[in-house]
């Protein structure tokens, strides 16, 4: 073992921020260092959330980080940021986030950059929910850029994910309708106390049972009538559906952030009962193995495609109609290929 996963195995912050700066910025040795901390993770509840901007994600994180720490959890929150076009860092990790924890070494808050990747959320970002669940912390918290339909990504990462909807937006609920509100397994309605707020709530009722009575992205279709969540009378566990609620919160006053746990709490509970916990780590495992190996191919490809002369080369000669884009790719894979069936070979 490295003094580096050492030190963050025993308890050390500043080796924890040493890790996850290595694993944002792709040094040398951070897959190692990903790969040492694997077998010390799968502790943490990991909490996604999203939504568009505007409904007050940072300040709704921020108070229930506090609230989990009021009841003696340890929390990790991974602020996903647009990415600069021009360094690809984080254009807001320096605002200020996360007031009511200033001090707090029990909440270790990280502002990461989206990277560019599709939902804002990047390998990079998988890698820190390992080093902060190898870590220890309790609960994690990933918050994503809030740019539409394309977070669903982050049910890559998330064991609950909650959707936040501004009041009085039609646009922004019928933008649900666009995909994100498949990935939901709670619904939050932030500034409740704006005008607006309890047609806001109506409308995403109506929507969740015209999904046949509800969504979130375990996969389970959710029960069509209004009652909680309890245990399924009428089959086994594995057959017990979850129906999203709806939740409205005023976060910058600490309104309904109880009410709020207490549905990730029931959400828990009902993956950890229907085993289908287990199947997320599955789904999610799966995913990030087909990730990785995109991107590693890619690299090889890259590398092959500039051994040939470059895609400018191959470019021209397309242009010119001496070649074509198929063969072209032909030719550039073909070592490969043979080095593959070699290797395969009886």
């Amino acid at each position: 073992m490295s003094d580096l996963v050492a030190d963050l195995l025993a308890g050390k912050h500043s080796a924890l921020a040493r890790v996850i700066t290595k694993i944002e910025n792709r040094s040398p040795g951070y897959r190692e260092t990903v790969s040492e901390l694997h077998q010390h993770t799968g502790h943490a509840d990991v909490v996604g959330v999203t939504g568009s901007p505007g409904a007050g994600k940072s300040t709704l994180v921020d108070k229930v980080a506090a609230e989990y720490r009021d009841r003696g959890l340890t929390v990790g929150v991974i602020a996903i940021d647009p990415s600069s076009p021009y360094s690809g860092g984080a254009v807001l990790g320096d605002r200020i986030r996360m007031a009511s924890n200033a001090g707090d070494m029990d909440v270790f808050f990280r502002s990461m950059s989206a990277r560019g990747s599709l939902g804002g959320l990047s390998t990079a970002t998988t890698d820190a929910v390992t080093a902060l669940d190898a870590f220890g912390k309790d609960v994690i918290i990933v918050e994503t850029v809030g740019a539409g339909q394309n977070e669903v990504d982050i049910v890559r990462t998330a064991d609950t994910v909650a959707v936040l909807v501004p009041p009085g937006s039609g646009d922004d609920v019928q933008m649900l309708k666009a995909g994100i509100l498949e990935i939901g397994d709670v619904f939050v309605v932030n500034k409740a106390d704006l005008d607006g707020a309890d047609r806001t709530v109506q409308q995403l009722r109506e929507m969740l049972q015209g999904r046949g009575g509800g969504a979130g992205h375990h996969g389970a279709m959710a029960a069509t009538d209004e009652s909680a969540i309890g245990p399924d009378t009428e089959g086994d566990a594995a057959d017990e559906r979850w129906d999203p609620p709806i939740v409205e919160t005023v976060a910058n006053r600490s309104e309904g952030v109880e009410a709020f746990i207490s549905v990730l709490e029931d959400h828990a509970d009902y993956l950890d009962r229907t085993g289908k916990r287990e199947q997320q780590a599955r789904d999610r495992f799966a995913a990030e193995i087909r990730t990785l190996l995109r991107e590693d191919a890619n690299e090889l490809v890259s590398g092959e495609l500039d051994r040939h002369g470059g895609i400018e080369s191959a470019v021209d000669a397309v242009m010119a109609r001496e070649t074509d884009p198929y063969t072209v790719v032909d030719e550039v894979l073909a070592p490969l290929r043979e080095c593959l069936d070699a290797e395969n070979a009886p």
